[in-house]
């Protein structure tokens, strides 16, 4: 059976910013857009871009604190994140041992073939 991927959402931890976005509010508990500004090299206003993507997506929830959000790590979405990157990890690997052993099969039919020349 095939895993269905949420595109929207790999698409959202793609990028590399919002990344370690979900590390820091992982690491912290949560953050505003204020606070994850001041360790990134990115502009509060950017910040607060790629929290909104990161909302739409389900990775984080925000909550009123003062003039400000405090964004916080979405437990169950990110859980489905990491579940989904393991069945894909795991159907590449399969992929990889696929091509490995065809590779392998070729070198052997090659090997016991020695006046067989390649041409490309």
């Amino acid at each position: 059976m095939a895993a269905v991927i949420d595109d929207d959402l790999w698409s959202a931890i793609g990028d590399p910013t919002r990344r370690r976005m979900l590390d820091m509010l992982l690491a912290a508990g949560g953050g505003t857009a204020t606070s994850l500004s001041h360790e990134l090299p990115v502009t509060r206003q950017a910040v607060a871009k790629h929290l909104g993507v990161l909302h739409r997506v389900g990775l984080v929830h925000a909550a009123p604190i003062g003039r400000e959000m405090c964004y916080r790590l979405d437990d169950v979405q990110f859980a489905r994140a990491v579940a989904q990157l393991s069945t894909v990890g795991a159907s590449w690997d399969a992929r990889l041992q696929r091509i490995t052993q065809i590779a392998e099969a070729i070198q052997r039919h090659q090997g016991a073939d020695p006046g067989r020349q390649n041409k490309t």
